[in-house]
């Protein structure tokens, strides 16, 4: 099938006020636009629809909190109430269409609820993983200039609770821009002393809310801003449009995940990143699934068993989460014991996104679950997989260490740093053939040039990934780096992912990281640090001669792979990346930043002194 019959038929399954006569404009490429003349409302493809087709009485949300040892569920008639009437509270304070809502908020329904909310009324929803440090939400408040910010009181972690409402305080004070009104929900765990005047509690506002109905909205009309992190430090607004987010994301609910409505789908993830968006949120509900609002762990809420209880306890069909989960829970339970206490025989499929997934921690998910792992490789800015094992058109072999091949819509090709494709096997950089598909990033909010500059110009005609890898003769895609993580050793370019590959190989290894640290003889080194599974007492230094022997063998002595340490844990974001620049930064002793996504700051230490005992700058 062509990519315009493709996504004509697509376009066909969806609700439309008025369906669009022409698929794409290209006329200003790289700005592209599809079903430019279409009109469309998100909300109603997620809510309305499945109440007007009679139903109403299914479950549409359900909440489990082992946090706070709550759990809740919603009908899509109960979501429907709760998120007209939030829509009736934005637009009792003046949010209209085109306006944006910063929402700012723990993992709980009512993050849902606000989302839609603004999708009922056209306004634009740009959600902040919900801590976030004062002055980065600061900098998303003057971006983004919202008129109403909803947040919560706090968040709940497993050994803490965030207060939310004194850092939104702060953002607010440092922010030039100011929000006309915040909407507040009041946690039981720790109530927030609200301002006078700007702040609503939100229980208070809901309880004289009028619903409101769905407002109409261009198919390029901004659904949300997502902000993700800049080389500059200035972040990135991504923009994703309204009809083509609809489009492809119930596209790919049964094309790429193979569900159907009712069927209980869990992306275990945070509404404040991507997956949160495409697959929290907005995929199953325009499919008609049950989507699953998880605020815990994969281990330490209770155990390692955490996830298997609610596979067992939902009957999930599909779960998505990344590769980290799996690493803690292997590191934890290396045999799967906890497995075995639980029913998982309902679970057909688990996908993995956001860093690349080693062969090791696929293969022993393979083996504990006994069904498809699917790797499959996205970002922020394509909003869904560019590359997958499409399970609803053809479950293709699972290749170790590849997400498969190119999704219907994607045409991935690799180049050399002059723009040439490169033979099958060549490691090069991966980019994308314009134009992007639906669903994928339309600009830059107020940032058009950079938008260009930052994805276009190097290769013309061409979306430029900013990672590195290669096809094989099969059309495998492998990732096998960030662009700047493919180092230079000695004139022999060479990929840090191969390497992890090889270290996540040694038994007693629970995931690894590899960086390139700059040497004065040979360019770049790299380096490998190893956090090893629960219960393992041998000597650590065997285990990095091990590691080092491994490499040395598999990979060949050109990698020069000398300098390895076993640290407690790597320093990650809370979705899960490894902070590998951060990490080379301190290694070569330049000055760097606190990154505002990590997960424990507490982290950097135990790595800068890992650094220092091998003899490094570690500045």
């Amino acid at each position: 099938m062509s990519d315009s019959n493709l996504w004509r038929d697509a376009a066909d399954d969806i609700y439309w006020y008025r369906a669009p006569a022409t698929l794409l404009d290209d006329s200003n490429s790289p700005f592209n636009r599809w079903f430019p003349d279409g009109i469309t409302n998100a909300c109603y493809n997620a809510v309305d629809i499945h109440v007007e087709e009679g139903r109403g009485s299914q479950l549409a949300v359900i909440y489990d909190s082992p946090v706070t040892a709550t759990k809740r569920n919603y009908t899509f008639d109960q979501l429907l109430d709760e998120v007209s009437r939030f829509a009736g509270v934005l637009a009792s304070q003046g949010v209209e269409k085109g306006d944006r809502v910063i929402v700012y908020m723990p993992m709980v329904p009512e993050a849902l609820i606000a989302m839609l909310a603004c999708a009922r009324i056209g306004a634009i929803h740009s959600v902040v993983f919900g801590g976030f440090a004062s002055n980065e939400l600061a900098v998303r408040i003057d971006d983004a200039s919202p008129r109403v910010i909803v947040s919560a009181s706090c968040g709940v972690e497993p050994n803490r609770v965030v207060e939310y409402k004194p850092l939104l305080d702060e953002a607010i004070r440092l922010a030039s821009h100011k929000p006309s009104a915040c909407i507040i929900l009041q946690r039981p765990v720790q109530e927030a002393t609200l301002v006078e005047g700007r702040d609503l509690d939100w229980a208070q506002a809901m309880s004289g809310a009028q619903p409101v109905p769905c407002v109409p909205v261009n198919a390029n009309d901004p659904l949300y801003i997502l902000y993700t992190s800049g080389t500059t430090g200035q972040p990135k607004g991504v923009v994703r449009d309204t009809g083509g987010s609809i489009v492809s994301l119930k596209w790919s609910m049964k094309n790429i995940y193979n569900v159907h409505p009712g069927e209980v789908y869990w992306a275990a993830s945070d509404v404040g990143w991507v997956v949160g968006h495409s697959y929290i949120v907005y995929g199953p509900l325009f499919n008609g699934n049950t989507t699953l609002i998880y605020e815990g762990k994969p281990v330490g809420t209770p155990d390692p068993g955490a996830f298997w209880r609610v596979i067992q306890e939902y009957d999930v069909k599909v779960l998505f989460t990344a590769p980290t989960a799996f690493r803690a829970i292997r590191k934890e339970d290396p045999q799967g014991k906890y497995l075995a206490s639980y029913d998982h025989s309902g679970l057909r499929a688990l996908f993995l996104a956001g860093e690349r997934c080693d062969p090791n921690t696929l293969e022993w998910a393979q083996q504990q679950l006994q069904v498809p792992v699917i790797d499959h490789w996205w970002q922020t800015e394509t909003g869904w997989s560019i590359c997958a094992n499409c399970l609803g058109i053809e479950q293709l072999p699972i290749v170790p260490g590849s997400p498969a091949r190119a999704v219907p819509g994607y045409d991935v090709q690799v180049l050399d740093s002059d723009g040439n494709q490169v033979a099958p096997g060549v490691i090069g950089a991966l980019v994308i053939k314009l134009p992007l598909p639906p669903g994928t990033f339309t600009t830059l909010w107020h940032a058009e040039e950079r938008f260009v500059k930052a994805y276009f110009s190097r290769f013309p005609g061409y979306y430029e990934t900013g990672d590195a890898g290669y096809i094989d003769d099969k059309g495998y895609v492998f990732v096998m780096a960030r662009t700047d993580d493919v180092i230079n050793v000695a004139g022999h370019r060479l990929s840090t992912g191969a390497m992890e590959e090889v270290l996540a190989d040694h038994p007693d290894v629970a995931e690894c990281a590899v960086i390139g640290i700059a040497d004065a003889m040979k360019g770049q080194l790299p380096l490998g640090l190893l956090v090893l599974n629960a219960g393992i007492s041998r000597d650590p230094a065997e285990i990095v001669a091990e590691a080092i022997q491994l490499v040395r063998e598999r990979i060949g002595p050109v990698a020069a792979f000398k300098l390895c340490a076993v640290v407690e844990r790597l320093p990650k974001t809370r979705s899960g990346k490894i902070l590998r620049g951060t990490m080379r930064n301190i290694a070569d002793g330049e000055s760097w930043k606190m990154p505002a996504t990590i997960d424990d700051p507490a982290i950097i230490d135990e790595v800068s002194l890992a650094l220092k005992q091998l003899g490094l700058p570690a500045g």
